[in-house]
């Protein structure tokens, strides 16, 4: 007989992000029917500030409340429709209980209960299952084999729309290399704070962005990638060696569609998608970067297709806007021979099970998978367990600063005891 634990209650309420913003919190609760027995865990939602047009859809209030950001109504959903129908389902049941919050919402982007809705009861009774079944996280998700810690990639300098200085693209990662996860950690951690000494003794901002890094204003991203360089040498390590660099332009955001051109605020100039390339080609020529994502605006195939051409055996480049965590966008980059590597954010394609089925697609097709924060997050750590669980090998998720970002850190420190 196989075991079935039944979903007794679900309940989500609105609660804060990072950002003081309003988002999903979901708790179920699910009872063993052998023992009795009842487990209760929960589970939040993250949102973005830099969004591809192509993501699931967040649903809003768009009320007075919140500046009209307030999730009541999706709470509304899950508290009423989605409760009712995943009442007395096994929550070990995880495909059988996603595939169930699809047919509720019955759009492709997730427009009718919302992604924040459907995400948000999805992670909570993957918590509830693994509490249940008295197993990590990562264990239960990942099986017998989850056992490869992700390499970090910490986000230290942040512009774009994850601030408003002066840098037009949005991050600018140290990508520590060290045998054991915890010494890469205090690598990245060492080299931000000299990072943070060198931008004070310069006169510049040290105030931190959405995800930690500092937003200083600098004129472009060689100036960028110089304070990176000095800080790694103040740190004691050696540039590309010790600690590599990585990048996500975020392009999509600085692309003019009438013009069909990039624009630079911060440089006072244009780009077209060609320039684009050989601006890139010329930092990895210059400085030890291992990663570019969103290179390119999320429609220009045929300029990643070159894109590619040019920098694939060299480096990843990183698709979000561009795949969006869906499987038929990764399909058709993989048909296209376009990037090599996949960001994979829960929260734009509404499922854990979706989530996953692209990472399993990406690694089937020799695509690199990087488990990925957004912006507006919370102290949940679930990422963490989910890239050691898929082996996924890479995880940004900030830098070490706020808490929101260190709970990730914190958990993959835990992660690596117990694998050890």
């Amino acid at each position: 007989m196989s075991l079935c634990i039944k979903i007794i209650d679900i309940h989500g309420r609105e609660i804060l992000d990072s950002r003081g913003n309003p988002t999903v919190e979901v708790e179920v609760t699910a009872q063993t029917e052998t023992t009795g027995r009842k487990t209760t865990a929960r589970e939040s939602v993250p949102s973005g500030a830099s969004t591809g047009r192509f993501e699931a859809v967040e649903l809003r209030d768009g009320d007075d409340r919140y500046f009209g950001l307030g999730v009541q109504k999706v709470v509304e959903h899950i508290n009423n429709r989605i409760k009712s129908e995943l009442l007395g389902m096994n929550v070990l049941n995880q495909v059988g209980i996603d595939r169930k919050l699809i047919e509720l919402d019955g759009m492709d982007n997730k427009g009718n209960l919302g992604a924040n809705a459907l995400l948000g009861v999805s992670l909570a009774c993957a918590r509830c299952a693994a509490a249940a079944m008295e197993m990590p996280l990562h264990r239960y998700l990942g099986g017998i084999n989850a056992k490869v810690l992700p390499r970090p990639m910490m986000n230290v300098i942040n512009g774009g729309a994850h601030s408003k200085n002066s840098i037009d693209f949005q991050e600018f990662m140290i990508v520590p290399f060290a045998a054991e996860f915890a010494d890469a950690l205090r690598m990245g951690a060492e080299v931000y704070h000299f990072l943070r000494q060198i931008l004070h003794e310069d006169g510049l901002l040290t105030a931190v962005g959405d995800e930690g890094g500092f937003a200083p204003d600098l004129k472009d991203a060689r100036e960028v990638f110089s304070y990176l360089e000095r800080a790694v040498v103040k740190a004691g390590y050696e540039p590309g060696k010790d600690i590599a660099f990585a990048m996500d332009a975020a392009a999509s955001e600085l692309y003019d569609e009438a013009r069909d051109i990039y624009l630079f605020k911060g440089e006072d100039r244009t780009r077209s998608s060609d320039e684009m390339i050989e601006l890139y080609e010329g930092l990895v020529n210059d400085f030890p970067i291992i990663s570019i994502e969103d290179g390119l605006n999320e429609d220009d195939w045929e300029g990643w297709q070159k894109l590619t051409a040019r920098l694939a055996d060299r480096i990843m480049l990183v698709g979000d806007d561009l795949f969006v965590t869906n499987t038929k966008r990764i399909r058709c980059g993989i048909d296209l021979k376009v990037a090599n590597a996949v960001l994979i954010k829960v929260n734009q394609i509404g499922t854990l099970t979706e989530a996953m089925d692209a990472i399993a697609l990406s690694k089937d097709n020799n695509y690199q998978a990087v488990i990925s924060h957004r912006s507006g997050e919370t102290e949940n750590s679930f990422i963490a367990d989910l890239a050691v669980a898929v082996n996924a090998g890479w995880i940004k998720t900030g830098a070490p600063c706020r808490g929101e970002r260190t709970a990730k850190y914190n958990e993959l420190l835990r992660i690596a005891e117990e694998l050890a």
